[in-house]
């Protein structure tokens, strides 16, 4: 049973020693089969890191190449630009060379010729000084010759034959005035006067005229509100602009325009019509009353211009100075007794010429005259005096011919005539205003302006009467002698004269004359 036992023992021991070796050796399998698959595996990664690594280089390699080969064609391709620029800039460095090269050659050619004409100039002097000479002495024999047969010293001699000149001209100028005074009344003469005048007249068909009454602008209470909306903005912007008062009414529905410039008059007026016709203007003016009246007074001054170089080209005269064809555009909005002094320009202009033409002068040159005759009338609003006066001057500082200038200045008598021009710019003007239907006085305004005139001139001491006369245009104070003196008289004048301005409105000027005369009776018994 030991033994059995023991023998047990020893085969489970063997057995055990057996399994143990067993296991031991299929370990060293398992670990030898392991390490084979790292190693192949290590290796398989080795390859495919060696060939990724291959693969990067010769993408790297590739971009390179081409980035290098694009860097080289752009840099090809500047240094072809480059050349060509450095190319073109050669050939015009020659084009001008061989341009400095031809002004080179035409200086020198022309200095070759100037030194010529320097020369040719030099020997003429040289000439013009022996004949000079020459002259002189011959001058100098002659007057010796002279005085040894006349017995007198040349200067006496001289003076002697001007006083026998003068003498015959004033002797021939007394002959002309004479002959003139005496034609001035003879019949035939002044019926040649009349045919012509009334030849012109009939050839000359103008419309008839009505003044435009734009002091009272009735525009609605709507309009008003707008034009006083923002305090008063609108308003504001149209008085600068213009240089017009704008003055509202009690019932704040019609405005009032309170000066004498009729261009000023006519923007407001069409400001505020284009309220009426175009609602969506009322929006621009609210935004900027400033721009808005601005335009409106340069769409206004465009117009002008364009009428004074119309009435030129109508007249086939050549155009004047920029600032006499603005001055006679503008006399289309200004009247005088309801006539258009624009139609009255043209017109007269027109009467002007065919009245040359019967006399034989030159009708461009009557109807340039005519034409300007009344630019004066433009700027009576700004500068004192006589329209005719006012326009003489202009036209002598722009350069207009004195003719011109003195046809312009004497139409009204301001100063004298110097050629037979100025009394046709006279006539004409007369013949335009006189014709029926070209003027007519509003009754109850130039009624109440002579009440007005008389008024004034009677509210001084010594006065025995005042008389408006001209239609309103002087106003005549007769003094007492006895209690105004000379010297009175002048103070008295310049005070009426001060208050007609002060308290009157009136376009142009009013002549205030103070008149004191010396009366002296005696009886014979």
């Amino acid at each position: 049973m030991f033994v059995a036992i023991a023998v047990g023992l020893v085969a489970l021991i063997a057995a055990g020693v057996l399994a143990a070796r067993t296991a031991a050796a299929e370990a060293a399998r398992i670990r030898d089969r392991a390490s084979i698959d790292a190693r192949v595996e290590a290796a398989a990664l080795v390859k495919a890191a060696k060939l990724d690594a291959a693969a990067t280089t010769q993408a790297s390699d590739t971009a390179a190449r081409v980035s290098a080969l694009e860097q080289q064609a752009e840099a090809d391709h500047q240094l072809a630009e480059t050349e060509a620029t450095i190319q073109a800039r050669e050939d015009a460095l020659s084009a001008r060379e061989a341009e400095l090269a031809m002004l080179r050659d035409t200086v020198e050619h022309r200095e070759t010729s100037l030194d010529q004409i320097h020369q040719e100039v030099q020997s003429r002097r040289d000439r013009a000084s022996g004949l000079e000479q020459d002259i002189k002495r011959k001058r100098d024999a002659v007057r010796s010759e002279l005085e040894t047969r006349a017995g007198v010293p040349v200067q006496e001699l001289v003076r002697e034959m001007s006083r026998a000149w003068i003498e015959d001209a004033r002797a021939s100028a007394a002959a002309a005035i004479r002959n003139v005074e005496q034609n001035a009344t003879d019949p035939a003469y002044d019926r040649e006067a009349k045919r012509v005048m009334e030849i012109a007249a009939a050839r000359c068909s103008m419309h008839f005229l009505t003044e435009r009454n734009v002091s009272n602008l009735k525009v609605g209470s709507d309009i008003v509100a707008i034009v006083l909306d923002h305090d008063n903005a609108i308003h504001r912007a149209l008085e600068r602009v213009s240089g017009i008062q704008l003055q509202i009414n009690d019932d704040k529905d019609a405005i009032r325009l309170e000066g004498l410039d009729g261009v000023g008059k006519e923007v407001v007026r069409r400001a505020l019509h284009r309220f009426v016709k175009k609602p969506e203007s009322i929006d621009d003016a609210k935004r900027d009353p400033e721009a808005w009246a601005a335009r409106a007074r340069e769409g206004l001054n465009q117009e002008i211009r364009a009428l004074g170089k119309k009435a030129f080209s109508v007249l086939g005269v050549p155009k004047a100075h920029p600032e006499i064809v603005e001055l006679v555009g503008a006399l289309n909005f200004r009247t005088s007794y309801t006539q258009n002094q624009w139609l009255h320009a043209v017109e007269a202009a027109f009467l002007a010429g065919m009245m040359a033409s019967e006399l034989g002068l030159d009708a461009g040159l009557a109807r340039r005259a005519t034409l300007m005759h009344d630019i004066g009338k433009a700027l009576t609003h700004k500068i004192e005096g006589s329209h005719a006066v006012i326009g003489a001057e202009i036209a002598r500082r722009v350069g207009e011919s004195e003719l011109v200038a003195n046809a312009i200045g004497s139409h009204h008598a301001d100063e004298p005539c110097n050629s037979v021009y100025a009394y046709l710019v006279a006539a004409s003007d007369a013949m335009s205003g006189a014709r029926p239907g070209a003027r007519r006085e509003q009754t109850e305004g130039f009624n109440t302006k002579v009440e007005d005139l008389e008024r004034i001139g009677m509210d001084h001491r010594g006065v025995l009467g005042a008389h408006a006369v001209h239609g309103g245009r002087e106003l005549r104070v007769y003094v007492r002698e006895t209690e105004v003196d000379d010297a009175a008289c002048v103070e008295m004048s310049s005070e009426i004269a001060a208050r007609v301005a002060d308290e009157l409105t009136f376009p142009g000027q009013i002549k205030v004359t103070v008149i004191r005369a010396f009366e002296a009776t005696s009886t014979a018994n």
